[in-house]
């Protein structure tokens, strides 16, 4: 509904998961479930004694009469069979905090049976800290000087909100004026981390780190912030997370140099003898006329070589807009990505749109001299039933426009 709310249309009694937020939904019948993430900070005074925060807490708006169950994603390492955990729920009610107890859990959830709807999150009864599978998620800043690294290093436990938390802040860095763009840079993320503790980043070689502690808390992303590391070094470079009161190493990883490559690649070249447009003359048709020269060149005494014109940004575009909710599996299926270059893209481009044209432009790169024009995109798309039909006849349309 917004960039914060999310709303669910669900058709049918069942359970239902909801993957950008891992809440799991038990339903009587149809029904629609608006509901958001919230900020524990908020809700912190309400916690007393030994009680401590095992997930994330939301504000989920339904008929509690259609709605049985929910079950909340956790985060709490359960595997000290020593540490005996006793999981319920904060349920907050006209500004009182009400702790109620929970049907069922799991290692991933906790499961409630829905009486009233307003904010409400697991929380646990223990004595000791809360251990919690944690992740660390690295990004690099694109742009500096090829003798200097920057990056920004997040923790957040490892769940759905908590890593889309990281994603949305980074989209916002890659959004601010500053001209500052980041990717993610892809290691091995997951480790444990104990609820208010403080952690420290260390580094091989010495980088500049700041801050050089970080307190670990539930609260999110833009409350806790995140550490930058800076070189002036050329990579390999050997980052590790230790506690900052004992030296234990929790988290290491080595940034090498092909972590550190962005490749720019060329655009296609103007041709030395070019085409005068006329005002009238739209890319498609600029398109074909070049294709259609190359294409005459066919004389065996004729020493140049016939390369079909790259699709323009323009024709990108117009193909991108008629792309679908599929897009993703279009790219991973016909196009040679990654569900991780496609990641990278969407912590650098919150549009739709934007994020269509960036994966179609990154395979036009992608693609020898030669090979990136309407015809060959227009092969490795046909005849699948995945493609929507507005994208193949988008193509064929350029194909054959005169």
């Amino acid at each position: 509904m917004s960039k914060e709310r999310l709303q669910l249309q669900l058709d049918a009694e069942g359970v239902y998961e909801c993957s950008d937020t891992g809440l799991v939904f038990e339903v009587s019948q149809r029904v629609k479930i608006t509901y958001c993430v919230l900020s524990w900070s908020r809700f912190s005074t309400y916690l007393t004694g030994s009680w401590k925060f095992a997930g994330p807490i939301f504000d989920v708006d339904c008929d509690p009469a259609i709605l049985k169950s929910i079950q909340f994603p956790h985060s709490l390492c359960l595997a000290d069979k020593d540490n005996e955990v006793n999981f319920s729920v904060l349920h907050v009610k006209n500004s009182r905090g009400l702790i109620e107890p929970s049907s069922d859990h799991s290692g991933s959830h906790v499961k409630w049976t829905v009486s009233s709807l307003s904010p409400v999150g697991p929380v646990v009864q223990t004595s000791r800290s809360a251990e919690h599978h944690g992740v660390v998620q690295v990004f690099r800043e694109l742009g500096l000087e090829s003798s200097s690294f920057s990056f920004r290093v997040y923790l957040a436990r490892n769940i759905c909100s908590d890593i889309k938390d990281i994603r949305k802040a980074v989209r916002r860095a890659n959004n601010c004026k500053n001209n500052k763009k980041y990717i993610l840079v892809d290691k091995p993320p997951t480790c444990m981390l104990e609820e208010n503790r403080k952690y420290r980043l260390i580094s091989e070689p010495v980088g500049h780190i700041t801050p050089e502690d970080m307190l670990f808390t539930p609260d999110s992303v833009e409350v806790k912030g995140y550490i930058e590391v800076f070189f002036e070094d050329s990579p390999p470079f050997k980052l590790s997370l230790t506690d900052a009161d004992s030296g234990q190493t929790v988290w290491t990883s080595t940034i090498r140099e092909g972590d550190c490559t962005h490749h720019v690649e060329e655009m296609p070249k103007r041709p030395t003898k070019g085409t005068k447009r006329h005002s009238s003359t739209s890319d498609d048709e600029l398109s074909y006329k070049r294709s259609k020269k190359t294409h005459a060149v066919d004389e065996p005494d004729c020493n140049a070589v016939a390369v079909a014109p790259a699709l323009t940004d323009q024709q990108l575009m117009r193909v991108a807009k008629h792309m679908g909710k599929e897009w993703k599996i279009v790219a991973i299926s016909y196009l040679g990505f990654s569900n991780q270059n496609l990641e990278e893209m969407e912590a650098a481009e919150e549009n739709a749109t934007m994020l269509k044209f960036t994966m179609l432009e990154r395979w036009r790169r992608r693609q020898p001299k030669g090979k990136a024009g309407v015809q060959e995109l227009h092969n490795s798309l046909k005849d699948n039933d995945d493609v929507p039909n507005e994208v193949i006849a988008v193509l064929d349309e350029m194909l054959h426009n005169k």
